[in-house]
């Protein structure tokens, strides 16, 4: 039998539904720093994104032996984090919002730039600005703007249209763009979200 590091995802959830006790680890592993990525960029709370990011391995941990295998384990793992965004998002909207964390928290998530103070300002208008959009259109633009998903595999994580994707993502970048207007003429403008696969127009 191959190690675990060795196993693919498909293969290592097969696994972990049969009990082996290493394989959902092994999972969790190789696929955190993008999960946590996805729960970070569309809550905007490390705290809330923490506690998101928790609850949705808990939940694939549960429903991995009813995984249909129709979609890449990173979609399925990826639809799994915004879903249990969306459900604390429910959940809060009820009481105040919270803040988003102090500098020394938000330095240590926020993506590097060669100018960090720069940077950090940018990163904080950004999260600011995607807040204030409705979830479904943050969660599309986190995914194909600011995590580099195609417009189809976006669609595939939110179980959507890719029409519906697209529509969402103008909508979007529509409202996004007169609050982060005075980005615009910055050096690398492809990059104000400073974030891999792209930044917002």
């Amino acid at each position: 039998m191959r190690r675990v590091d060795e196993v693919p995802d498909k293969e290592l959830l097969a696994r972990h539904a049969q009990g082996d006790p290493h394989a959902f680890a092994e999972l969790v592993h190789r696929h955190r720093d993008r999960m946590w990525a996805v729960a970070l960029r569309t809550l905007g709370d490390p705290e809330e994104a923490a506690d998101a990011l928790q609850d949705a391995c808990l939940s694939a941990f549960r429903a991995a032996g009813r995984f249909r295998g129709d979609a890449a384990v990173t979609t399925w793992l990826h639809r799994i984090v915004v879903n249990a965004c969306l459900d604390r998002i429910r959940r809060k909207s009820v009481r105040p919002a919270t803040p988003m964390g102090d500098d020394a928290t938000f330095d240590a998530v926020a993506p590097k730039m060669p100018d960090p103070t720069d940077a950090h300002g940018v990163s904080l208008d950004v999260h600011t600005a995607l807040l204030q959009l409705p979830f479904e259109q943050r969660a599309a633009l986190v995914l194909v703007d600011m995590m580099g998903y195609s417009v189809d595999d976006a669609a595939q994580v939110l179980e959507v249209p890719p029409g519906t994707i697209k529509s969402r993502c103008a909508r979007g970048r529509a409202r996004l763009a007169p609050l982060l207007v005075h980005h615009r003429n910055r050096r690398d403008p492809r990059n104000v979200g400073g974030v891999e696969g792209g930044g917002m127009p």
